[in-house]
């Protein structure tokens, strides 16, 4: 099931009769991160252990992403987890806002770069490399 967007919410809500009205018929989505992967999970049939490990993250930390337990993992990592998930833009700004993280920007010159992999399909390796070629930090860090 396709989930609402953002603007058509909030007219349903204003064109509402009353909020009680809108609270009673909308379902609204699930805003925590856990949920969010675990959505994101089911509708790209993807395994969690394949997705934390083409992410490139520790099996017991991507654990913990997954569950909720690490309640605030780090901007890249969200991003590994979105290039593993292969994402798009709408999907990977939206993960990183689930993730108390900022969304991607344009106007900043590493986002911009980024925004432009995440459009053209390139793997999380191949991101990478680019911003490494134009003198950006590299979402994976070296160990």
């Amino acid at each position: 099931m396709k989930e609402p967007l953002t603007e058509e919410l909030l007219d349903a809500l204003l064109s509402g009769p009353s909020v009680e009205s809108y609270l009673d018929s909308t379902p609204l989505p699930r805003c925590e991160l856990s949920y969010y992967l675990q959505d994101l999970l089911a509708e790209k049939n993807l395994e969690q252990a394949t997705v934390v490990r083409e992410a490139g993250l520790n099996a017991t930390y991507g654990y913990e992403i997954f569950t909720g337990a690490k309640k605030r993992p780090s901007r890249d990592k969200l991003l590994q987890l979105a290039f593993a998930m292969r994402l798009d833009l709408r999907e990977t700004n939206r993960l990183l806002k689930t993730g108390q993280a900022s969304e991607l920007y344009c106007k900043v010159r590493r986002d911009a770069i980024i925004l432009y992999c995440i459009d053209n399909g390139y793997s999380l390796q191949a991101t990478d490399e680019e911003l490494y070629r134009l003198g950006e930090k590299t979402i994976c860090q070296p160990r």
